[in-house]
């Protein structure tokens, strides 16, 4: 099947199957579920997390789609708009369709990752300026983490949240110190 060329029902009904079908409907809608979140959230990270719930619950729903138009656009903001509704009714967001599919493998994160961190740390006080330049979710998330080494369930139960969003927190915001490290002399 021609992934690009297939239509929303065909991806989905293969995902169950094929992982490349589910990611060919998540590259369609995906900027289109972001920028719905943002517009709505004003916090670029709550509308990634967000993101994330509504792909996770729509694969595990997929075998309940039922094309009658060719676009699943409908079906898809209709879980987007329920996870919004849920996650603002309990001020948080949570995780319970990546619970219900199964997916609690960590985010690794290299272990040279985490050395040059700690070791740029302890060198000087730039990787703290670094730091303070990340959004504010990413920043707590990576203190918590890596300078005060607690566990993710433990920073997950304080901030209400589940651990693999406090890992994907972590994780972008160490890709985003890595590449400002990477561009010092």
């Amino acid at each position: 099947m021609d992934l690009l060329e297939a239509s929303d029902g065909e991806l989905l009904a293969a995902s169950r199957s094929e992982p490349d079908a589910f990611a060919a409907f998540y590259d369609r809608y995906e900027g289109s579920v972001v920028g719905y979140f943002a517009r709505r959230t004003g916090d670029p990270e709550v509308a990634a997390d967000l993101t994330a719930e509504v792909f996770a619950a729509a694969l595990g729903a997929s075998h309940r789609y039922r094309p009658e138009t060719p676009s699943a656009a409908g079906w898809l903001f209709a879980i987007a708009h329920n996870k919004l509704l849920k996650s603002l009714r309990r001020g948080r967001v949570e995780a319970d369709a990546r619970r219900r599919l199964g997916i609690r493998e960590p985010i690794e994160l290299a272990a040279e990752e985490l050395d040059q961190v700690e070791s740029a740390a302890s060198l000087s006080g730039w990787v703290i300026e670094l730091l303070d330049r990340l959004p504010t979710l990413q920043r707590d998330a990576i203190r918590a983490r890596i300078v005060n080494e607690r566990s993710y369930p433990d920073i997950a139960g304080e901030l209400q949240t589940s651990e693999l969003v406090v890992r994907q927190r972590v994780s972008r915001g160490l890709s985003k110190l890595r590449a400002e490290l990477e561009e010092q002399p």
